[in-house]
């Protein structure tokens, strides 16, 4: 986060978990905080924009020199944010679980590791740049892509990992999610753009092409998977967002690989897409017995 706008800002702060206020928190981590913001008027402006890029100064007050400014700053597009939030090294997230999960961090929220320990993962968490030999020493039993920040295009050696990944182990389970979505159809040939309107709430419509089903999703995010970009020989689209149509879901077609755009995790707001942990974990399962009869044959 680099700036924080609010229209009115509370200076006390009551939930018995908090540990300071949010002043101090944008003080320790130099945020600049802006309140008396007519938000309202602020977000008709962005439905009718699109998502824009923005400025917030208090030195330089020269509208035109701080729009041009503004105009001229990196943006999201090909910025790589990943390496700000993914962790410093390997780690073991939990010690007991009947299968080994490695999750690749680009930003992961822990109640994705939550989920994974529910259905009986020994998680174990990675680095975004982790090299190929690395995950291969750790020899696991499937492969999470976690969601995360920004452009997917900005982290290409994630995607290159994964592809390279897939040529090596193609039976090897890998699910993705949210940014972990867009990085699985990068690797696998597809492309990503950034949308007009981001997907941003609980109550998101997506529809599975498989069974006809609606479920209400919760979204956070600004980039899509552009799905008549990917291999129609290797790849599929499985879910789509009913307010745009856009790609929400893929699927490799003979490697048990698959993603979603949406997140199921901990029941972000409805229950619909908790059943997506299980459907990783039955082919995380499928995978460890074939390796143990394969192991079992060879001695």
């Amino acid at each position: 986060m680099e700036g924080f706008i609010v229209k009115e800002y509370s200076r006390f702060f009551s939930n018995w978990r908090a540990q300071k206020s949010l002043d101090q928190f944008l003080k320790e981590n130099n945020i600049l905080g802006v309140e008396k913001v007519d938000t309202r008027a602020l977000t008709k402006h962005i439905r009718c924009a699109g998502a824009m890029k923005a400025i917030i100064s208090t030195e330089n007050l020269n509208t035109e020199k701080l729009i041009e400014k503004a105009r001229c700053s990196q943006g999201l597009v090909g910025r790589d944010l990943v390496k700000t939030v993914t962790c410093k090294k390997i780690r073991n997230w939990n010690e007991n679980g009947k299968y080994r999960v490695l999750v690749i961090d680009c930003g992961v929220k822990h109640n994705i590791l939550r989920e994974l320990a529910e259905v009986g993962c020994q998680v174990i968490v990675a680095p975004a740049a982790i090299s190929l030999e690395k995950i291969c020493a750790i020899n696991p039993d499937g492969l999470l892509l976690s969601n995360g920040p920004g452009d997917p295009a900005g982290a290409p050696y994630v995607a290159e990992t994964i592809r390279k990944l897939n040529a090596q182990l193609p039976k090897l389970p890998m699910m993705g999610i949210c940014l972990g979505h867009q990085i699985l159809s990068l690797a696998f040939g597809g492309k990503t753009y950034k949308l007009k309107f981001g997907h941003r709430g609980a109550n998101q419509p997506v529809k599975d092409l498989q069974t006809g089903k609606v479920e209400i999703t919760s979204q956070n995010h600004g980039f899509c998977v552009d799905g008549a970009s990917l291999n129609k020989n290797e790849m599929e689209v499985t879910h789509i967002n009913l307010n745009d149509q856009t790609a929400e879901g893929i699927r490799h077609k003979t490697s048990p690989v698959f993603s979603v755009q949406y997140h199921p995790e901990a029941s972000p707001g409805p229950y619909d897409t908790k059943y997506l942990f299980n459907r990783f974990i039955e082919m995380v399962r499928i995978y460890k017995g074939e390796r143990a009869l394969c192991q079992k044959e060879m001695t």
